[in-house]
């Protein structure tokens, strides 16, 4: 980009108005087809890396959070490849990775830095020297791990709707501005290369929205089947394409049944198939059509259950005429009378 405006601009001033304003908006213009190309071989890098679980809308919301050096917060259904994507972005870009995964439990200040009090005070008991500098009892957190990174990584926040509804608002100041203090101690950390952060919420509970406007915002759809197929594809390349096809109707089949709480998500549509293989399904199906309850004969059971009451049926009428043989002519009239109203 900078030699582009030295090409542009060093001639421009040896010319006359119009052609400086003329030459200034080709430079101008060819700024920006370097940035579409950057873009472009960013996204051409990341396609290549996770192609089987990236959409375009995905590859493009990752761009514009790389372009404009905001936090990417990620929200979808449990089980959609959120956390998946921060690694794959890692991958593709080469990258460290950084995962703070977040609990209930979890407070803002964990991500940069705990003072180890009780370590302390055991060593000082114990006349360790170690105690003269409180440096040695300062356990470093994620996000200081990551601003003190030589090379630009990648954070992963998980589960950000997890902790208390103030943690977001805790971690505004140092995400926007990159740097904290340290209390104890008085050193400022300032991160040495702006991270990509990523951050991922299940949408258990609304976030701040002075966060969400710090953010730039994506969220994931669950896959249709086109494109659960294509991920199917990539963990089993080598499955049997009928055993897809009925799966992935019953799979969406039981997601689309009304009242259904917890609908069943994409990692477990994998581990159904992963059994299923492991099971090797296609000696179950032959021990089904042996018993004539196999895919391609839907009639054989009502046909079986008729011909189990038409044996049930002759064996009473069996039974009736050997009663009638013992009995007498008194017995034989009941047994006849009986057999009449059946």
């Amino acid at each position: 980009w900078l030699a582009l405006l030295v090409v542009g601009f060093v001639p421009a001033l040896r010319t006359t108005r119009k052609e400086t304003r003329n030459r200034m908006q080709r430079v101008l213009v060819g700024v920006q087809i370097t940035g579409s190309c950057i873009l472009l071989l960013v996204a051409g890098m990341m396609a290549r890396k996770f192609q089987d679980v990236a959409t375009a809308d995905l590859g493009m919301a990752v761009n514009a959070a790389l372009t404009l050096g905001r936090p990417l917060l990620i929200k979808g259904e449990p089980g959609t490849g959120k956390t998946m994507l921060a690694l794959e972005v890692a991958k593709a870009l080469k990258r460290p990775l950084f995962e703070w995964h977040i609990k209930s439990t979890t407070k803002a200040q964990h991500g940069l830095y705990e003072y180890d009090a009780v370590s302390r005070l055991r060593d000082s008991q114990l006349g360790d020297p170690r105690v003269q500098d409180i440096k040695n009892y300062i356990v470093r957190g994620m996000l200081w791990n990551a601003f003190a990174s030589e090379e630009k990584s990648v954070l992963l926040i998980d589960e950000v709707d997890k902790a208390d509804i103030e943690f977001p608002n805790d971690l505004l100041d140092e995400l926007d501005r990159m740097r904290f203090r340290v209390l104890e101690t008085d050193d400022e950390i300032v991160a040495k290369e702006r991270p990509i952060v990523i951050l991922t919420s299940n949408n258990e509970k609304e976030l701040p929205d002075a966060f969400l406007r710090r953010c730039f915002f994506h969220y994931i759809k669950f896959p249709d089947a086109e494109t659960m197929q294509k991920i199917v594809d990539v963990h089993f390349p080598s499955l049997k394409k009928e055993l897809l096809t009925a799966a992935m109707k019953t799979f969406y089949d039981v997601r689309n049944l009304p009242g259904l709480k917890k609908k069943p998500s994409t990692s477990e549509l994998l581990d159904w198939l992963k059994l299923l293989l492991a099971e090797d399904i296609h000696l179950l199906e032959e021990s089904r059509a042996a018993e004539g309850d196999g895919p391609n004969e839907p009639g054989r059971r009502d046909e079986r259950q008729e011909d189990a009451g038409r044996q049930e049926t002759a064996d009473d009428e069996v039974g009736v005429e050997n009663r009638q043989a013992q009995a007498g002519p008194a017995d034989q009239d009941k047994d006849r009378s009986r057999t009449t109203r059946r």
